[in-house]
């Protein structure tokens, strides 16, 4: 390895962490909305666009990202292997993410095949961008407390680009759109994608990668594959991702539904009166215009920013028990404040916001974790093995988030349609709300209580993490 400082500047966390601005603007864009435009927007069946984007999804993970993890790896250029994917993905990823959500006017079918070859092409440019940015976050530095500081960084821009999604980007559509959300979503990805290419380029223009594999260490694709199949923490994150990607599509997609069909307008527009009020006065007016998508927006932001203390307190406490212990307490946790909305009655809009809230704070203690322990991973499988194949590792991961964001989607629409949903309706049936609820409660906390209990088989403790932080210093300083 060249004997560089495994110390980051400021400037290059900044710089790394609007990566992932820029790719969560596109993914929390399509946990949040994906289902919602096909069946409410777009007007695709509930069926067919279940069928859409699990197949497209599957398709997508399994063979997208191996072939980009292997490319990816065995990349040599003057910029390092990882970094010069996300300059030449940046451009395009923003082109196709406008592109697919746009309504162009086509026939039923017609429709269908746009849907489908654009989100294809959508999922590959954002594996083409995103997995090999991920993995620089095993290359860009070998120390894992530096590690450690600059994950945290990087989700808490990964919270700003899901405050805006989430919070802001409906009532802006309808603002847009004057109130014809086809049209307002058009002018809102638009914007989107052009600040979102600026983003990458600056990632691609202020990071480094430090961690070199010496030559002796390059391997084939068949030893990289037998590799992963030996290494058990990968096959627990594998999982672990898998699961925790199916809950945050699933109860993430399904909260706009849950405000437009469930929860009681006219205690929802009292309940966040004063904060539009407020908004109101300060020039936001588009809060005022919709009570349903401000009283939406307003309950994702409670969660979020209090997602963003949980990730500033999550180094602390990594650094002191253990990335796995930490992660395994919280998810527990945050998941009971997922469960209770299963026993909310229309009118406890309070109770609603206090459970995001809480939520929200216990699962943004684990935010950085994940992608964390993924890196620890990838050292594992060096110190294992004496070969380094950070992309092969970080695509398999990948593949787990595209599973569990497809399978998570799907099950919306398709759960929707067993529950006799009808879109865009102005009265639900009682069974349509009972799916609702289970939606945004008893569903998706199975994964993440499956997630919790993969944890006691994780071998990657506090002291294992030390142990092999320290044998590969000293092996790489040879």
């Amino acid at each position: 390895m060249n004997q560089v400082s495994q110390k980051l500047s400021v400037l290059e966390k900044i710089g790394y962490s609007l990566g992932d601005l820029a790719a969560n603007l596109v993914f929390q864009t399509l946990i949040t909305y994906l289902a919602y435009f096909y069946t409410d927007i777009y007007g695709l069946d509930a069926n067919h666009a279940s069928a859409l984007m699990l197949t497209v999804g599957l398709i997508a993970a399994f063979a997208f990202n191996p072939v980009i993890g292997a490319l990816a790896d065995r990349t040599e250029s003057k910029w390092g292997k990882f970094r010069p994917w996300i300059l030449w993905t940046a451009i395009p990823l923003g082109v196709i993410a406008l592109l697919a959500f746009s309504t162009p006017d086509f026939s039923y079918k017609g429709k269908v095949i746009y849907a489908v070859v654009t989100y294809t092409l959508l999922l590959l440019f954002y594996s083409a961008n995103n997995l090999p940015y991920s993995a620089l976050s095993g290359v860009i530095t070998g120390d894992m407390k530096e590690r450690n500081s600059m994950s945290a960084y990087r989700f808490v821009a990964v919270m700003f680009a899901q405050f805006f999604v989430q919070v802001f980007m409906l009532p802006i559509i309808i603002a847009a759109g004057g109130g014809d959300k086809a049209v307002g979503i058009e002018k809102v990805m638009t914007a989107l994608a052009i600040i979102g290419t600026i983003m990458l380029i600056i990632t691609f223009l202020t990071s480094k990668e430090r961690v070199t594999p010496k030559p002796e260490q390059k391997s084939s694709l068949k030893e990289d594959l037998v590799d992963l199949s030996k290494n058990k923490p990968w096959v627990i994150m594998l999982t672990l991702t898998t699961l925790i990607f199916i809950t945050l599509a699933m109860k993430g997609g399904s909260y706009v539904y849950y405000f437009e069909n469930y929860v009681d307008k006219d205690i929802l527009a009292s309940f966040i009166q004063p904060v539009t009020q407020f908004l109101s006065n300060i020039g936001m007016n588009f809060f005022g215009e919709d009570p349903v998508s401000a009283g939406f927006g307003l309950f994702n932001a409670g969660g979020i920013i209090f997602m963003i203390v949980g990730i500033t307190l999550s180094k602390n406490l990594a650094d002191k028990y253990g990335k796995r212990d930490v992660f395994g307490i919280a998810l527990v946790i945050s998941t009971l404040f997922i469960t209770i909305f299963y026993f909310f009655s229309p009118q406890s809009v309070g109770l609603m916001f206090m459970s995001q809230i809480l939520h929200g704070f216990f699962y943004g203690i684990t935010i950085p974790l994940l992608w964390a322990m993924i890196a620890d991973v990838a050292d594992y499988s060096e110190w294992k093995n004496n070969r380094r194949a950070t992309a092969i590792i970080f695509s398999a991961m990948m593949v787990g988030l595209k599973v569990g964001l497809s399978i998570g989607s799907a099950l919306i629409a398709s759960i929707l349609n067993i529950f006799k949903y009808i879109p865009n309706a102005e009265n639900q049936t009682a069974e349509a709300i009972q799916g609702t609820k289970l939606l945004v409660s008893i569903f998706p906390s199975i994964p993440f209580l499956i997630g919790a209990a993969l944890l006691f088989l994780y071998e990657i403790n506090k002291a294992k993490e030390v142990q092999i932080e320290r044998e590969l210093t000293a092996r790489r300083s040879n």
